[in-house]
C-alpha cells in the first residue's frame, strides 16, 4: 500500500478534488462517496466541491473542465453570556470553483489553472460573543457583504509526482499548518476523510498566524513551490502578499508590492502503525513577516516571525461491524510568534473525531476539540481564550451535511468582562 502524499497538498476532499476529477475520468458510479467534510472546505482545499455542476452543464471530465462549488449556510446562537446574550446571526458563503486540466484540454503537459469566485453574507457572529479568535471560522473581519475572486492560479509541474510551482492568488491555508487535510490511501477503505468538522478559526489558521496566513476569506497573491521526492515526505515554500498583517482585506484587493511579505515553509512526513496500519501525518513550519506592524498603544515592529506544528493519528479502525472503514483520530496542533503586535502569541489545539460509528451511518462524523491561544498582552488584558466545542455532522444525502455545533468560550477575550459564552451553530454544508 502507498500513499497518494500528493493528493494532500492538491487539498483533496475525501481522496477526490476537481483537478483529480479533471484528470482521471470516471464513470458517475465509479466516483467515490463524499463523506465527512471539513467544516470549511473554502478554508483547506481548492476544489470545495464534487465537480457535480459541470456535469450538469454538458462539461466531460475527458476535456480536462471541471466545475463545482460549495454552498455553506449556518445560523448561530449566543445561548447565554457573552457580550450580547441571546443573539443571532445568520451566515452564507456561496463558492464557485473552475478547475482546468490544460494537459487534457491543450496538450499542454503539467499545467492547470485554479479559479475560484465567493460570495460572503453575513454577520458579526464572533463578536456577539465576544471571542478573538472566533468560533465560527465562516465569517471574519468586516465587510461581511463581499463578492470576490477568491482564487485564480496557474500551476506547472516541472517534474512529474516530485516538483511543481503555482503562480497567482490562492488561499495558503490549504497548503500549509492544514491540519484537516484528507489522508488518501490506494486501498479506499483506509482512507480517514476529513481529520476534523470542527468549525472554530483556529483549526484553519493557526492562532499565532492569525492576520498572518492569507486563506479564507483572505487569499494571498504568490508563488507556492510543492517538492515530494518520495510518498511520505514533502516540502512547500511560498511567499505572498502581506498586508493583511495590516488590516487590508486582500480578498478585495489587488497585489499590493510595498515591503510586506508572508514568507512560509513548511515540511510534513507520514506513516502508518500497528497491525491495523494506523496512518499518521505530522507537518513543522517557519515563517516571517516583512514590514512594520502597529498595536493600539503606539507600539510598533518591524518584522516578526514565528514557529508551528501540527499533527493527526488514527487512533482505532474497524470499530462499527456495520461500516468498515469506522474510526477514531486525533490531531494536534500548536504555534508561536515573537510578535509585539499580533493578537496571539501561543496556540495550542488538540482534538477527537470518530467516523461511522453509528448504525450503519457511514459518512456520519462527531468530534470535540479544544483551542487555547494565550493572547498577546500589549493588546488584551485576559491572558487566555479557551473555546471548547462539539458537534455531529450527518450525512442527509447526494454530498449534503447538516451539522449541529456547540461551543463554550469560558473566558472571551475581545472584551474582558464579558461572561463565559455558550453558543449554537446549525451548519448546512452543500457540495456540488
Amino acid at each position: 500500500m502507498r500513499r497518494r502524499l500528493r493528493a494532500l497538498w492538491l487539498g483533496a476532499l475525501c481522496g477526490t478534488s476537481l483537478l483529480a476529477n479533471a484528470a482521471v475520468a470516471q464513470p458517475v458510479s465509479d466516483r467515490p462517496a463524499v463523506a465527512s467534510v471539513t467544516g470549511n472546505p473554502a478554508a483547506t482545499t481548492f476544489s470545495t466541491g464534487t465537480g457535480q455542476l459541470g456535469r450538469w452543464l454538458g462539461l466531460r471530465d475527458e476535456w480536462g473542465l471541471a466545475l463545482g462549488g460549495v454552498w455553506l449556510a449556518d445560523t448561530n446562537l449566543v445561548a447565554a453570556g457573552g457580550v450580547h446574550p441571546g443573539s443571532t446571526t445568520n451566515n452564507s458563503a456561496l463558492f464557485v470553483s473552475l478547475g482546468i486540466n490544460a494537459e487534457k484540454l491543450a496538450d499542454w503537459r503539467g499545467a492547470a489553472f485554479g479559479f475560484q469566485f465567493l460570495q460572503f453574507n453575513g454577520g458579526d457572529t464572533n463578536a456577539d460573543a465576544g471571542t478573538i479568535t472566533g468560533y465560527n471560522g465562516i465569517t471574519g473581519p468586516l465587510p461581511h457583504n463581499r463578492s470576490e475572486l477568491f482564487q485564480a492560479w496557474y500551476e506547472q509541474v516541472l517534474v512529474k509526482d516530485v516538483l511543481k510551482v503555482r503562480i497567482g492568488r490562492s488561499a495558503p491555508s490549504a497548503d500549509f499548518n492544514n491540519v484537516t487535510r484528507p489522508v488518501a490511501f490506494d486501498d479506499a477503505t483506509q482512507n480517514i476523510p476529513s481529520v476534523s468538522g470542527l468549525l472554530y478559526t483556529t483549526i484553519f489558521a493557526n492562532g499565532s498566524m492569525l492576520d498572518i496566513l492569507p486563506g479564507y476569506y483572505n487569499p494571498g497573491d504568490g508563488i507556492t513551490v510543492s517538492f515530494t521526492p518520495t510518498t511520505q515526505f514533502y516540502v512547500n515554500v511560498g511567499a505572498y502578499d502581506g498586508n493583511l498583517a495590516r488590516g487590508i482585506q486582500t480578498g478585495l484587493t489587488g497585489p499590493q508590492l510595498n515591503g510586506y511579505y508572508t514568507m512560509i515553509a513548511e515540511m510534513g512526513f507520514d506513516w502508518v502503525l500497528g497491525e491495523g496500519r494506523n496512518p499518521g501525518q505530522l507537518g513543522i513550519g517557519l515563517w516571517r513577516h516583512t514590514g512594520q506592524l502597529t498595536a493600539p498603544g503606539g507600539i510598533t515592529q518591524d518584522s516578526t516571525g514565528g514557529f508551528y506544528l501540527f499533527g493527526s493519528q488514527r487512533l482505532a479502525f474497524g470499530l462499527n461491524d456495520r461500516v468498515t472503514a469506522s474510526s477514531i483520530s486525533a490531531f494536534y496542533q500548536l504555534g508561536f510568534n515573537d510578535s509585539q503586535t499580533l493578537p496571539i502569541n501561543q496556540y495550542y489545539g488538540a482534538g477527537l473525531t470518530a467516523f461511522g460509528l453509528i448504525g450503519d451511518r457511514e459518512r456520519d462524523s462527531m468530534g470535540i476539540g479544544i483551542g487555547v491561544s494565550r493572547t498577546n498582552p500589549n493588546v488584551f488584558v485576559r491572558p487566555t481564550e479557551v473555546i471548547l466545542q462539539a458537534y455531529y455532522q450527518a450525512h442527509l444525502f447526494a454530498a449534503i451535511f447538516l451539522q449541529p455545533t456547540i461551543s463554550y468560550i469560558p473566558t472571551p477575550g475581545a472584551v474582558a468582562s464579558a461572561p463565559g459564552a455558550l453558543t449554537t451553530t446549525m451548519r448546512l454544508t452543500v457540495l456540488f
